[in-house]
């Protein structure tokens, strides 16, 4: 969950994620109930975030882009009909980043700490080659773009701008595409992580004990205080 070297490996990611959303989620809605008002309903509710960085190609293959899973959410209180003040508000909001500030606090550095160290592929020579070849092949899937953020760029572009009607077709084509023209990059990327994660393990080992120690626990002890699930998405 913390150390993702692969795209499957990042669906442990984003479930732990997730679960701070969850946290602060039910702690400011549990706020305003017992303060007798509503939150405002511009918030997004949690959602399952895929880590780009670590493409989770079968997923996409049978997803696309725009497809995420259904986050599982404690029943809402009931309505008040009362709509909290700026201060009302900001105080369950406060109370909210405080309980995930708890809960992350216990790998937060750790997990940034990787995933800079992920920053280094970049540069590595056997990912610029790898990379090279992701214009020509998706250029085979009528996408004409110059690199991998630029092929990001273009979905973005494609979802927001594709009639409702056909949102599912051009997820499906657009998903097809990535799949199968960033295999070869993966195939290449996800060794080579692996690598930098062994050595990762061995420079933090001191810090992975303590997290080992603390982060089961204290998932669990948020589970049982705030009565949200830990959960992940599926493939």
């Amino acid at each position: 969950m913390l150390l993702p070297a692969t795209g499957a490996e990042a669906r442990w990611t984003q479930g732990l994620d997730t679960f701070g959303q969850q946290v602060a989620h039910t702690v400011m809605a549990s706020c305003a109930s017992k303060g007798g008002f509503d939150l405002p309903q511009d918030a997004p509710p949690p959602a399952f975030i895929r880590l780009f960085d670590l493409p989770d190609l079968d997923f996409i293959a049978r997803h696309g882009f725009s497809h995420s899973a259904e986050v599982p959410l404690p029943a809402a209180p009931a309505a008040t009909g009362r709509s909290g003040s700026p201060d009302e508000v900001r105080r369950c909001q406060d109370e909210g980043a405080a309980a995930v500030g708890v809960l992350r606090g216990t790998y937060a550095s750790l997990q940034a700490a990787w995933f800079k160290e992920l920053g280094s592929l970049n540069d590595d020579p056997a990912t610029v080659e790898a990379l090279a070849a992701l214009p020509d092949c998706l250029a085979g899937h009528d996408i004409e773009v110059s690199d991998e953020d630029g092929f990001f760029r273009h979905t973005d572009t494609r979802l927001q701008s594709v009639a409702p009607a056909d949102l599912p077709r051009e997820n499906r084509v657009l998903g097809s595409a990535c799949a199968d023209c960033m295999r070869p990059v993966e195939a290449v990327r996800e060794p080579i992580r692996e690598r930098l994660r062994t050595d990762f393990l061995a420079d933090h080992a001191a810090e992975l004990d303590k997290v080992r120690e603390t982060l089961v626990p204290s998932l669990q002890g948020a589970e049982e205080q705030h009565g949200v699930r830990l959960s992940f998405p599926a493939p």
